[in-house]
Order: C-alpha cells, then sequence, then structure tokens
C-alpha cells in the first residue's frame, strides 16, 4: 500500500478531514484485552476515585491511537505515518452512564519536508479539554 495522497496537492495549512471517537467502559474492556493493559484505573471507578482520579480514564496509548487514525483515515495507508509522538497532557474520563466520552480529533498539514513528506500536528479534545499536547506526525506522501 502507499499514501492515496499527493505530496503536489497539499501545502501547509491544508486541514484533515476531523472525526470524533466514542469512548465506553466497554471499549476499554476491549482494548485492555488486546493490549494486555489491565490496570484498574481504565475500568475499576472505585479503584480511579480511590487513587486520585474522577473516575475511570481511558489507556493513554488507546487515546493517541485513536488520534493517529485521522491521518491513516485521511492518507488511506497506515504505514505512510513514518513517526508519530504525543505528550499526554489531559486523561480521557469515561463515565459509566451509557454514553462514555468522545475524543474529536482534527488535523493540519504543520510543514512540508523533503522527500515528500509532511508535517501533520493534531489535536485531540475530549470534554472541552486537550487531551494530547505536541501531538505530530511525519506522514510520506506520494
Amino acid at each position: 500500500m502507499s499514501a492515496k495522497i499527493s505530496y503536489a496537492d497539499v501545502e501547509v495549512g491544508t486541514e484533515l478531514p476531523a472525526q470524533t471517537f466514542p469512548v465506553t467502559r466497554a471499549t476499554l474492556v476491549q482494548y485492555a484485552g488486546a493490549s494486555g493493559d489491565f490496570n484498574p484505573i481504565h475500568w475499576n471507578e472505585k479503584f480511579a476515585v480511590e487513587v486520585g482520579l474522577p473516575d475511570v480514564i481511558a489507556h493513554g496509548m488507546f487515546t493517541m491511537a485513536e488520534a493517529i487514525r485521522v491521518v491513516t483515515d485521511w492518507t488511506g495507508d497506515p504505514a505512510a505515518v513514518v513517526e508519530y509522538g504525543v505528550r499526554f497532557t489531559k486523561p480521557v474520563v469515561v463515565p459509566n452512564d451509557g454514553k462514555g466520552a468522545e475524543i474529536e480529533v482534527s488535523g493540519k498539514v504543520a510543514a512540508m519536508l523533503d522527500d515528500n513528506r509532511v508535517r501533520v500536528d493534531l489535536i485531540a479534545m475530549s470534554a472541552g479539554q486537550k487531551v494530547l499536547g505536541m501531538s505530530r506526525a511525519v506522514v510520506q506522501l506520494v
């Protein structure tokens, strides 16, 4: 596979389609099983509150993975992402109310690089708070 976006068709400021990702307690249990991360802060409300959290929180790596989907969906090829990094700034709090939480992600091309690569900066928000900082990906375009 290769990216379906051409380097010649983007410029600094090109916006990627924003997406919203739902997160429920069931999502967190599924992710825990897939990742092997069974830390009770991600599924046990009583434990999460006892350690000072407002409620159960989403796994940081889960939040990071959801955010990069904006880039992989835009390029059409997950392998087009050659670098990706974030700082975790706030947790995604997931209440047990039948609705859960949402992670809203937007992105734009922030820099044109050599070899048909671009840097994409992402903004990930949940409940009105930025949950990832310095969220950046280097993407190989055609």
